[in-house]
C-alpha cells in the first residue's frame, strides 16, 4: 500500500468522525430534552429502602431452617465447594481442607492446611458448630477477615441449611437434626 492510499483512509475516518461530532453538537442546539418530574414507573422502596445502606441486617439463627433441612439437597448445594474442597473420610487437602467431620470440629482443624491468618487466630477459640457454620457460609469474609476463601457466601437460608444438614452427615458418628 503506497502512501496515497494510506493518506485517503485516514482522511475518510476523519471526516467520519468529524461527521460524527457535527451531527451530535447540531442536535445538541437543536433538541432540548426535559426531565420528567417524577418517574413514569413509581418503584416503592419503603422503610427498608431508606435504611439498607445504614444498618446491617442481623442473620437469623440456622436452627429453626435446620429442622427441615434436607441433606441430599445440600449434597448438591456442596457441588459449589468441590473445587476447593474434598468431603471423603482421609481426604486430601486441596486449596481449602477435607470437610470430613467439620462440624463440632475445632477453626482450622486439618493438620498441614495453610490457614489464613483470620483462621489461625480463631483456632483454639471455639468449634464449627451449625451457628459458627451458617456465619461463615452466609458471608465467608465478613465472618471472618482476611480469609483466603474466595467465595462469596450462600444468601438463601434454606440452601445454608441443606448445606449444613450434609455437612453434618460427613462424620462417623453424625449428629442428627434438631426437632421442630
Amino acid at each position: 500500500m503506497n502512501s496515497f492510499e494510506f493518506n485517503k483512509i485516514a482522511a475518510s475516518i476523519l471526516v467520519a468522525l468529524l461527521v460524527a461530532m457535527s451531527g451530535s453538537l447540531l442536535s445538541d442546539i437543536l433538541i432540548h430534552p426535559t426531565p420528567l418530574e417524577k418517574n413514569i414507573i413509581p418503584i416503592d422502596l419503603g422503610a427498608a429502602g431508606a435504611s439498607a445502606g445504614t444498618e446491617k441486617k442481623e442473620l437469623q439463627p440456622i436452627t429453626p431452617v435446620l429442622a427441615s433441612a434436607d441433606a441430599e439437597k445440600g449434597k448438591v448445594v456442596a457441588k459449589k465447594c468441590l473445587q476447593c474442597h474434598t468431603f471423603e473420610k482421609d481426604g486430601p487437602n486441596h486449596t481449602g481442607p477435607n470437610l470430613w467431620g467439620i462440624v463440632g470440629n475445632q477453626f482450622a482443624h486439618a493438620a498441614g492446611f495453610a490457614y489464613s491468618q483470620g483462621l489461625k487466630d480463631k483456632h483454639g477459640k471455639g468449634d464449627w458448630e451449625v451457628e459458627e457454620l451458617n456465619k461463615f457460609l452466609h458471608k465467608p469474609r465478613e465472618y471472618i477477615p482476611g480469609t483466603k476463601m474466595s467465595f462469596v457466601g450462600i444468601a438463601d437460608d434454606k440452601e445454608r441449611a441443606d448445606l449444613i444438614a450434609y455437612l453434618m452427615t460427613l462424620s462417623d458418628s453424625p449428629k442428627p437434626l434438631p426437632k421442630i
